[in-house]
């Protein structure tokens, strides 16, 4: 952790809307929250995984930063950020969403809870985060593959 936070990794998605426009407001509500963007990688359309058929392809992006406060009070703040852009508090794993936020890695920072698990145990799988996180950070692509 340095004086500005401890360096923090988000994955940024959604498929439904102006997805885009979505993702430049959840980083203005980011900010405002406290959390200190550095980089943000270009968005990514990318097919649907896992998820059921027909659905829209997603745009996918993700940012690294700064962040001051507990893991649990980030993604208390990415999940208000989430409802507030218009995805359901109580919203299906495998659904279409407007947007979806991450927390992908936190730099020193090791956690499994019942609410998260850092680093993100699945990110690794996923082309839709590491190829966005590949663009800004590649530094942390080992620390995300554990």
């Amino acid at each position: 952790m340095t004086g500005r936070g401890v360096l923090t990794a988000l994955s940024l998605g959604g498929n439904l809307g102006d997805v885009p426009e979505t993702m430049k407001r959840a980083m203005d509500l980011l900010r405002a929250g406290g959390f200190a963007i550095e980089k943000i990688s270009s968005v990514y359309r990318t097919v649907p995984v896992d998820c059921p058929p027909g659905m829209p392809d997603f745009c996918n992006s993700a940012l690294t930063g700064y962040w001051q406060g507990t893991p649990e009070e980030l993604l208390d703040l990415a999940q208000s950020i989430e409802v507030r852009l218009g995805r359901p508090a109580d919203h299906g794993y495998h659904l279409s969403r407007t947007m979806d936020i991450d927390i992908v890695f936190m730099e020193g920072v090791v956690l499994k809870s019942p609410r998260l698990t850092l680093p993100h145990p699945e990110a690794h799988r996923r082309a839709f985060v590491m190829e966005p996180l590949r663009e800004i950070a590649p530094q942390m692509l080992r620390e995300v593959k554990g």
